[in-house]
């Protein structure tokens, strides 16, 4: 029970600091893989105080309510995943935060926040049968949804799943927001949509969801943890390293690729999902 209360706490605690120093890792890796120097690491935690001491712009008081609930969401996610909770429950939530986020942008008047609040939804279908069969894989070789009983398995999960590990690296680069997925919104300003789901928001609200995702990222990576950590102190290290290589991966895929058009997004999420995913899982459960 401690344990699980530390961990919490950790996230909690820690999960803003870990998210923007990755997000300042991401931004100066970014920089030298174009040639240029780059800002500071500490970049996006300036940049996120910067936004907080702005005056807050209302577009309507509905936005805000649900920009509030899409960050309490994300936190309740990472939160009850780092509890050891029910597996299941913590992607639902993670849905349900995601739906708070697309509704708010629609509740704007404005054809570029609703653009961007559709390809979110877009975004939504193509990766969510890999989470959910990510979940069903985790139960499958363990017998329980509960991260805790998953995380002190004999054996690493991936060694039963390198399939779905592979499908869920692949809808990673949709839910990091990494090009060539970013279709929804985009850290620059540079596209068709200006900053497509994100355009109507400013300041503290913006802050916030800048905040909720430093705390999802830091979720995510957490999950790709749970394919390597067993109940040997050694699968820690090997975790660890993994989240390192995966997140290096994904920054890469960033900086090599050009954004495509949702029909691509979503016909080669699926077909993910399918060859690599549920074919695993029926394997699994033959053998098994």
């Amino acid at each position: 029970m401690w344990i699980r209360i530390v961990w919490t706490i950790l996230f909690l605690i820690l999960g803003p600091f870990a998210g923007g120093l990755l997000a300042g890792i991401d931004r100066k890796i970014t920089a030298r893989l174009q040639g240029r120097r780059g800002p500071s690491v500490w970049q996006p935690f300036y940049d996120l105080l910067k936004l907080f001491r702005k005056q807050a712009v209302i577009v309507n008081s509905i936005q805000d309510f649900l920009i509030c609930g899409f960050f309490i969401f994300i936190v309740f996610t990472g939160a009850l995943f780092f509890w050891g909770g029910d597996l299941l429950l913590v992607f639902f939530s993670l849905t349900l935060a995601g739906i708070f986020f697309m509704m708010s942008a629609c509740s704007a008047n404005s054809p570029f926040s609703a653009m961007g609040a559709q390809r979110e939804l877009m975004q939504t279908m193509a990766y969510e049968p890999m989470v959910l069969l990510a979940a069903i894989g985790f139960y499958v070789c363990n017998g329980s949804f509960a991260v805790s009983d998953i995380a002190q398995a004999h054996l690493p999960a991936v060694l039963y799943l390198p399939g779905v590990f592979l499908g869920f690296l692949y809808i990673l680069t949709i839910k990091f927001r990494k090009s060539p997925f970013d279709i929804s919104t985009s850290h620059h300003a540079h596209q068709e949509m200006v900053k497509g789901i994100t355009t109507e928001l400013s300041g503290p609200i913006l802050a916030l969801v800048e905040l909720a995702h430093w705390y999802e990222n830091v979720f995510l990576l957490g999950v790709i943890a749970l394919f390597f950590v067993a109940s040997s102190w050694w699968t820690w290290i090997l975790a660890v390293v993994m989240c390192i290589v995966c997140y290096f991966f994904e920054i890469l895929i960033d900086n090599t690729f050009a954004r495509v058009k949702w029909q691509e997004m979503l016909k080669t999420a699926w077909s993910v999902t399918l060859v690599a995913g549920a074919v695993n899982i029926m394997i699994v459960i033959l053998i098994l």
